[in-house]
């Protein structure tokens, strides 16, 4: 019945054995993660050149924002439906359709010239984005053992700052030596070339062949070869919906100090809108190497018992939730700064374990759409909720007020993850019987 043990990773191909099977995983990671970062930088390069686009067109900054609106609305509105659509028409060919599209609308985006044109192609980019980080995932976690689905997940999750990092970066110094347009440009031939190589390398045939399949927990079956799960498993499953909320919610803050770490600076440190913007951009590099260190330790520490997984998570959140609440109610100084860090370094350190336990509770046929679902759920918990909702508090308490209150959020967080190790071992059985019945090892 193809049981084993979640200690060792046992592929489905006989050749995983091979130093060509152990490699060519890490090409899909690597190419996928490449997309990854060019998916977010040419979402953020139009961050580095507002000031030019503001001088140019005489845009208004509600004109300005609704260039980086849109692109958030179709993430938010197409996720869903178009990691359903990618679990049922191919992975791969709907990652190179969506890379080719927001390649393309950021070339458009070079070209444009007005703020209508800049808008439909920014709405183009959006529509290209909308999936990709749910499928890219899914994608990346069918050809690795579970035992590393918190630090993929982690690693995965943590490009799209690292993206957002170098696309501004990157973005301002074009801007500055050559042009704005020639910033859209670079960041359109950089995606082109990238989904070249992936679609040169990746097929579903060599996907299927490295495929490392469903890994169930030792006291349940796997559902058989073959089967596709009904979507309606992605909502029905308890301890699902507990990885799901948890991780929406866990973000929330994460998403308050990508916002507001600038203006924290800018007015309680004195510090010159640059100058902030640099120290920002270290918060936002300790958010994302959070993730990725923060998975590497939740595979280590979940090695022999998966469930241990959920532990790690609600750890994070807790030193999050005590570091951020301490350091936003400290004067400004060495002692904020260093509890700040801190936090932010955990602060979306369960990303990859609620990733992990999300793929590890819902089957291989399904798991972009169940990965979108977590997108769904961290953006609307998280990444759009935590910083509109600190802005609204902070027009009546003072943004340090608001701050103070956003780590609270964390202690829901810890509640829905600590009733989703309650409900594991349930939704194990659940995930068994979508195709076997739960069958007992002795």
């Amino acid at each position: 019945m193809g049981l084993h043990t979640t200690s060792i990773a046992v592929p489905s191909a006989a050749a995983g054995s091979s130093t060509r099977s152990r490699i060519y995983p890490w090409i899909v990671f690597a190419l996928t993660f490449g997309l990854l970062l060019s998916d977010y930088m040419s979402r953020q390069v139009l961050s580095a050149v507002f000031p030019y686009l503001k001088s140019e067109w005489a845009l208004a900054d509600s004109e300005l924002a609704s260039l980086t609106s849109v692109v958030a609305l179709m993430v938010g509105l197409l996720t869903l439906p178009l990691s359903l659509l990618a679990d049922r028409w191919g992975r791969v060919k709907s990652l190179v359709l969506m890379a080719v599209l927001w390649s393309v609308a950021t070339l458009l985006c070079a070209v444009a010239g007005n703020y209508e044109q800049m808008l439909g192609a920014r709405f183009l980019v959006g529509v290209g984005e909308a999936a990709y980080g749910s499928v890219g995932i899914a994608l990346v976690l069918s050809v690795f053992a579970p035992r590393v689905h918190a630090t993929l997940s982690g690693a995965f999750m943590a490009g799209g700052s690292f993206g957002s990092v170098v696309g501004v970066a990157l973005g301002g110094l074009i801007a500055v030596h050559l042009s704005w347009r020639w910033s859209f440009a670079a960041m359109a031939v950089f995606g082109l070339i990238l989904v070249a190589l992936f679609r040169a390398l990746v097929s579903e045939r060599k996907l299927a062949r490295y495929s490392a399949g469903d890994d169930p927990e030792p006291s349940v079956a796997a559902p058989p070869e073959g089967f596709r799960a009904p979507v309606s498993s992605l909502f029905t499953n308890p301890a699902v919906l507990c990885a799901y909320a948890g991780g929406g919610l866990q973000m929330f803050t994460a998403a308050v100090l990508l916002s507001w770490t600038p203006s924290f600076f800018n007015r309680y440190y004195g510090l010159s809108p640059d100058k902030a913007a640099a120290a920002a951009a270290i918060v936002v590099l300790l958010v994302g190497s959070g993730m990725v260190v923060c998975g590497v330790i939740t595979d280590r520490v979940g090695r022999l018992d998966i469930a241990r997984k959920w532990t790690t998570a609600i750890v994070y959140c807790a030193i999050s939730l005590v570091s951020l609440t301490t350091a936003f109610h400290l004067e400004a100084g060495a002692a904020q700064l260093v509890l700040l860090g801190i936090g932010a370094f955990f602060s979306a350190g369960s990303s990859g374990p609620t990733a992990a336990m999300v793929a590890n509770l819902t089957h291989s046929s399904v798991r972009a759409s169940a990965m979108g679902t977590l997108t769904v759920a961290n953006n609307l918990l998280g990444l759009a909720l935590g910083p509109f909702v600190i802005g609204i508090l902070a027009d009546r308490l003072g943004l340090v007020g608001a701050l103070q209150l956003s780590p609270l959020v964390y202690a829901v967080a810890i509640a829905a993850l600590i009733a989703g190790k309650r409900l594991y071992p349930a939704g194990l059985r659940r995930f068994a019987e979508l195709g076997a019945p739960a069958v007992p090892v002795r």
